[in-house]
């Protein structure tokens, strides 16, 4: 073999067929080889050697608020992709609440224009599956799939403003229908509006806008405002045959009507999201209010998550990185529903799972099929991502398993400076992101440029 550009030798590496002890040899930002010497040569122009280390496939994120354009003041393309590269993250996938929204071809170009200009990973964006008239054109600009909110906010106009949402159900099926026929999956927030315009309604009249009421409102009747909505999510999946993606599953209900819909063999995915799984206890509410919400997830709902997880039903982990700032987060101590949901997560989270790998919890297989590789065939860039075979992009992730650190503001890279985990302890660390063969992240610190980053289109 002729000289390569990058050797990675000496750790274990993951395949679908399991952890291999391999070296990895890059040329042109591809993976050329798997194996060891002598097959492969012990030589390259830059050398690393990974004794000790895990590695994997750079993790795609499937659900990230770059907040660019519109809402820099929390967050942009590069310091969005800075957090990600420090947390292994090698392809970020944005969410169409952004300003303006990206409902026209027009929009959709000028972002990723903006974006390949200023990311430090790669990235997609998801437009959103609105206005029927608009989705064929921008289906042909290279988009992983649609989004579509079924939220609409009371007491605040972000983050599902106008424009990116749908509660009527007619219409709802117009734009899935559409979608569908791009053969571009269509995500989802589920959520019954009618239902929670009740339910809510009725803290307010006792005058109680705390995060605790915010919290119970959107778990009243064990969650009946996710589970309503799913019920007619698969419905009409099921009558039109079209793929759907649930995002923010956090119901036993819920998981057990996409075990159906697999069971029957119909194109359906969920995502579970790290807050669900790591912050969204009462006792953070409690303790945190505004900064773990968002969402609170009883007990009982984390167990089924994590069974979900176990059992192959969960598909794929969606950061929902969604940054505010502390002022804007502040307003929700004495009125949760003035205030955005959402926090920091991209940064975070794959030491938050390795931890957990390292409890019990899960496999680092089931990890890395949750993390990177599920998503990469869910939204069709399957084997250019998402796994380290010849042919693939060279993005991968170093991991340490057995090194322990503690997450910090002063370390996160997001704009607004904090996270909801800051003084959380973790053990399995990621030490380095490697983009189609460049380093971008080591130890912590960014190395990667804006401009790294490229957009990832579908394959077929």
């Amino acid at each position: 073999m002729e000289q390569i550009d990058l050797l990675v030798k000496n750790g274990a590496v993951w395949t679908p067929g399991g952890f291999v002890d391999a070296n990895i040899a890059v040329s042109d930002g591809k993976i050329a080889a798997l194996g060891k010497p002598p097959v492969l040569p012990e030589t390259a122009n830059t050398v690393i050697d990974a004794k000790g280390m895990t590695v994997i496939p750079g993790l795609i994120d499937s659900h990230t608020h770059h907040r660019d354009p519109g809402f820099t003041h929390k967050e942009d393309i590069t310091t969005a992709t800075m957090a990600a590269a420090a947390g292994g993250v090698t392809l970020s996938i944005g969410m169409p609440n952004v300003n303006p929204p990206t409902t026209t071809v027009e929009r959709y170009r000028a972002l990723v224009e903006h974006h390949s200009k200023n990311a430090i990973v790669d990235f997609n964006h998801n437009p959103s599956g609105t206005v029927p008239e608009e989705i064929p054109g921008l289906a042909k600009e290279g988009p992983l799939a649609f989004k579509i909110f079924m939220v609409k906010d009371t007491g605040r106009d972000y983050p599902h403003m106008p424009g990116i949402g749908i509660n009527n159900n007619g219409e709802l099926f117009k734009c899935f229908e559409t979608v569908g026929q791009s053969g571009l999956p269509l995500m989802v927030h589920p959520h019954d509006q009618d239902l929670m315009d009740e339910i809510e309604g009725r803290y307010w009249k006792r005058e109680d806008r705390s995060p605790q009421a915010y919290a119970k409102a959107y778990r009243d009747y064990d969650g009946i405002i996710w589970d309503t909505a799913m019920s007619t999510l698969f419905r009409m999946q099921k009558a039109l045959g079209a793929r759907l993606h649930i995002l923010h599953m956090t119901t036993p209900e819920g998981l057990a009507m996409l075990r159906r819909a697999k069971d029957e063999g119909r194109p359906c995915s969920c995502e579970v999201n790290p807050w669900a799984m790591f912050l969204g206890t009462w006792e953070n509410v409690e303790k945190l209010g505004p900064y773990c919400l968002g969402f609170w997830v009883p007990p009982a709902h984390v167990d089924a998550l994590w069974k979900g997880i176990n059992d192959g039903t969960v598909d794929i982990i969606g950061t929902d990185h969604a940054p505010h700032t502390k002022d804007e987060k502040d307003k929700g101590w004495t009125d949760m529903w003035s205030c955005p949901g959402g926090e920091p997560q991209i940064q975070d989270y794959l030491s938050l799972f390795l931890t957990a790998v390292n409890e019990g919890k899960l496999s680092l297989d089931t990890l890395v099929r949750i993390s990177s590789y599920n998503a990469a065939k869910i939204f069709n860039v399957y084997p250019k991502k998402g796994v380290l075979l010849p042919g693939s992009d060279a993005d991968m992730v170093i991991v340490d398993m057995n090194k322990e650190a503690v997450i910090t503001n002063e370390t996160t890279y997001t704009k607004v400076g904090w996270t909801p985990y800051h003084d959380r302890k973790v053990k399995g660390v990621p030490v380095r992101t490697i983009v189609r063969g460049k380093t971008v992240m080591l130890d912590g610190k960014i190395v990667g440029k804006p401009g790294d980053g490229q957009l990832v289109k579908p394959l077929r």
